[in-house]
């Protein structure tokens, strides 16, 4: 069953694309978050508008209403369009979160032992 698999760890290098634009970041890969985040902020500088809806999540901070666009990433080589939330991810470390809607969709493994590779250019 893991020959179907791709490995990827607790940060991964993802591009992002929105608009005609397209960038570079390392993204927290988190088990435990249902839905992909985007930083609001990251959202606009990437010429990004339309929403498609509004979801309701839950979150360490509580609960919120949160606007949903859908943006193509790359992410260990797989070129992916998926819903991701807006949010203030102003003062966190990574501007972007993968969650399970994710996950599950590519059928990735997470290996927490590894690591970022150092030569990852932005």
């Amino acid at each position: 069953m893991i020959k179907e698999r791709t490995i990827i760890g607790c940060r991964e290098p993802v591009f992002l694309k929105l608009g005609n634009k397209k960038r570079g970041f390392i993204a927290r890969i988190d088990t435990g978050a249902k839905t992909s985040s985007l930083d609001m902020q990251l959202a606009v500088e990437l010429s990004h508008s339309k929403i498609l809806k509004t979801k309701v999540i839950k979150s360490a901070n509580g609960i919120g209403l949160r606007p949903v666009i859908k943006v193509e990433i790359i992410l260990a080589g797989k070129k992916i369009t998926s819903n991701f939330t807006l949010a203030d991810r102003s003062r966190m470390k990574y501007k972007i979160l993968i969650g399970r809607n994710i996950l599950r969709k590519e059928k990735f493994l997470i290996d927490p032992l590894k690591k970022l590779h150092k030569e990852f250019k932005y």
